[in-house]
């Protein structure tokens, strides 16, 4: 939910609109895709930091997301977003720019033709983008102990319980998490496919 949105807006910038510095913002947006979790969880530590560009100190009041769920939902949200976004660009550049064209000669407001022709063409692509950023969120494990830690019960997530399993020798735990992470896991995917395949008419 907090991914989605952004992710979507920079989808349709990135497959629709030409400017300076688009292959920059590209290549800004994909970076989690290549940087190692850790270094990103690294990034948002810093700037969140007590001194940090967004610390207390600079802004004159704490937005708590360190050691916090918000700081865990803010590290699997960036890991996620450049999933979402590229999937929703592709999403939006297989939509028929002379749908849109038609709509607007028919008297037809850019918002109104982006809400009525535009998102229902692309549609089930945006919905693999969320399926597939959900997933991403979900197996997130390096920026999220870096940024929230690894804390039972506030802000352990699936990944970092089967971690913390593994490393007390908690086989059996271990392997129940493990079947709900694969489960989860094929069920993301499945889904994902199955909107894809079926937004292309295939069966």
């Amino acid at each position: 939910m907090l991914v989605f949105p952004p992710g979507c807006l920079l989808g349709w910038v990135l497959a629709r609109r030409e400017f300076r510095g688009r292959s920059l913002l590209d290549t800004f947006v994909s970076l989690p895709l290549v940087l190692p979790p850790t270094a990103v969880g690294y990034i948002l530590l810093r700037l969140f930091a007590l001194d940090g560009p967004l610390g207390p100190r600079v802004l004159g009041f704490d937005l708590d997301l360190l050691l916090t769920w918000r700081g865990a939902t803010l590290a699997s949200a960036v890991m996620a977003l450049p999933l979402v976004a590229q999937t929703a660009r592709v999403a939006f550049r297989e939509v028929d720019p002379r749908l849109e064209g038609i709509a607007r000669t028919l008297g037809l407001s850019p918002l109104r033709t982006f809400a009525t022709v535009t998102l229902p063409l692309a549609g089930r692509g945006l919905c693999a983008a969320a399926v597939l950023g959900f997933g991403r969120a979900l197996g997130e494990f390096g920026a999220t102990v870096i940024v929230a830690g690894n804390i039972p019960g506030r802000t352990q997530t699936l990944a970092l319980a089967i971690f913390s399993d593994i490393q007390a020798g908690r086989d059996a735990e271990a392997m129940r998490l493990l079947a709900l992470t694969v489960a989860l896991a094929f069920a993301v995917i499945y889904g994902a496919e199955i909107l894809l395949l079926r937004r292309r008419g295939r069966p």
